[in-house]
């Protein structure tokens, strides 16, 4: 299933190579306002938080609206950047949501986590710990957001009890892809974060949630079954033939086919 899940990720980002490094452009220039605007405002601290929490919720409701948009490439089909501002206007709860989310973590990771460190006691490294580790399940789970919001329910408290659920149910299947995510990072770092960049990553996840979403399905058809033993063969004998193969030649001079 992940060599799969791997290669149509792949096919999926070279055939929409343009719309996702466009993308990503619009991501880096979201990005630059929690970036470098309060640096300018560290004379005034609390304009500077606020302009904090401005960039984060923004850039979380701009990848709302790019996971809206990259749910239909993984559903074989294209869209266009009308379709990208209509989910614009459908994604900003969800989007501010996880921002806000964020925005906590960033606060607690920077503010909390060095306080209770300092008091050099063994319940500073109690409660840190117990932060630190929260945050690393909530990471693990929310990676899965804006794919279950997209794919699964829209009420957003439902939203985050199924990411947990997720996680819960596959801990290795979220940490490969939290590590996939720091591959593709590093990977983008190369090329200057337009590709794949945030916009593969959102692509990567919906698909990984796509596919895994068949593993319930076949559960709830075969309640007695064995959770442990899922024939992931049988269950992408169709997404296989849809997503097809290719040689190098196709990917260069894909106009000779």
């Amino acid at each position: 299933m992940i060599g799969f899940l791997i290669k149509k990720t792949f096919f999926d980002l070279w055939d929409n190579m343009f719309r996702v490094a466009l993308i990503n452009l619009g991501f880096i220039a979201s990005a630059a306002i929690p970036v470098f605007v309060p640096s300018l405002l560290e004379s005034v601290p609390i304009l500077g938080y606020v302009a904090l929490f401005i960039g984060i919720a923004w850039c979380f409701v701009y990848l709302a609206a790019a996971a809206l948009s990259l749910k239909v490439v993984s559903d074989y089909g294209s869209f266009g950047f009308k379709d990208f501002f209509a989910n614009l206007k459908t994604a900003w709860p969800v989007g501010l949501l996880l921002g806000a989310l964020v925005f906590v973590a960033v606060i607690l990771v920077t503010v909390a986590i060095p306080f209770y460190l300092n008091i050099q006691s063994l319940v500073g490294l109690l409660l840190a710990a117990v932060i630190f580790w929260t945050m690393v399940v909530g990471v693990l789970s929310l990676q899965f957001f804006f794919p279950t919001r997209a794919r699964l329910d829209t009420k957003l408290t439902k939203v985050i009890k199924k990411c947990f659920l997720i996680f819960f149910d596959n801990p290795m299947f979220c940490i490969f892809s939290f590590i996939y995510g720091l591959v593709t990072v590093v990977i983008s770092g190369f090329l200057a974060f337009l590709f794949p960049g945030p916009a593969g990553l959102l692509l990567y996840l919906d698909e990984a949630l796509r596919l895994r979403i068949l593993k319930y399905d076949w559960l709830e058809q075969n309640p007695d079954a064995n959770r442990r033993k899922i024939p992931w063969d049988a269950l992408l004998i169709e997404e296989r033939e849809r997503t097809g193969t290719r040689s190098l030649k196709s990917f260069i001079f894909p106009w000779k086919d």
